[in-house]
């Protein structure tokens, strides 16, 4: 059987969690070639199955951190995607190149799809990268994370400033600091500013330090 008719096939059989998708994309990585992955990959995203495209993005994240032109394909073919399930495919994808990548190495990359001009693609890494102070490099400059962050606080999106506002309330479980200190430079008089605000700022009243003046 062809390799794209048995991954649509096994992916039907998934309606709820995606378990056996990530098993599946890591089948397929294991048994090829960064190359042949990416080709059944692209492949497999053209199908109308989503949970197919569902395991396409997941193997798209495994394979680009060593063939980076998938880095641009998830950010400028899979952001477009209709569906909100593969959305958050992407969001685990583009963690898993940081990942794979080395977090700080990863950096540009990170700031480049922070910066992009279309939602799904800021979201996919706000998200995909929570608890951004539990991974590597991360947990050890928390200021950086909450400073990459913070300027889309005004974002035109909202499902992009929300995103940001709940990956800064993980931060503040355990850099209350950190984050009161930038929430005290935010102009709430924005209203779009103030909704992210009011995210962020959810669990500081379990802090009893206060920003250093």
């Amino acid at each position: 059987m062809d390799i794209i008719q048995y991954l649509t096939d096994r992916a039907r059989q998934t309606k709820v969690g995606f378990t056996d998708l990530t098993q599946a994309a890591d089948e397929v990585y294991l048994e090829n070639t960064p190359d042949e992955s990416g080709k059944i990959a692209t492949r497999l995203f053209s199908s109308d199955v989503y949970q197919a495209r569902m395991i396409a993005v997941l193997l798209l994240g495994r394979v680009s951190a060593q063939r980076q032109q998938f880095v641009q394909y998830l950010k400028n073919i899979v952001s477009g995607d209709a569906n909100w399930r593969v959305q958050e495919m992407l969001a685990r994808a583009i963690d898993r190149h940081c990942q794979d990548t080395g977090y700080e190495s990863a950096l540009p990359v990170i700031q480049e799809w922070l910066d992009d001009e279309r939602p799904n693609v800021k979201r996919a890494v706000a998200e995909g990268l929570r608890i951004w102070t539990a991974r590597p490099y991360f947990k050890h400059v928390p200021e950086h994370a909450v400073g990459m962050l913070a300027p889309l606080r005004a974002d035109e999106s909202d499902s992009v400033r929300r995103s940001i506002g709940n990956a800064i309330r993980d931060i503040s479980r355990q850099h209350g600091d950190v984050v009161l200190r930038e929430l005290m430079k935010w102009d709430q008089s924005d209203d779009k500013v103030a909704q992210v605000y009011l995210l962020a700022s959810g669990l500081l009243k379990k802090h009893v330090t206060s920003p250093r003046r």
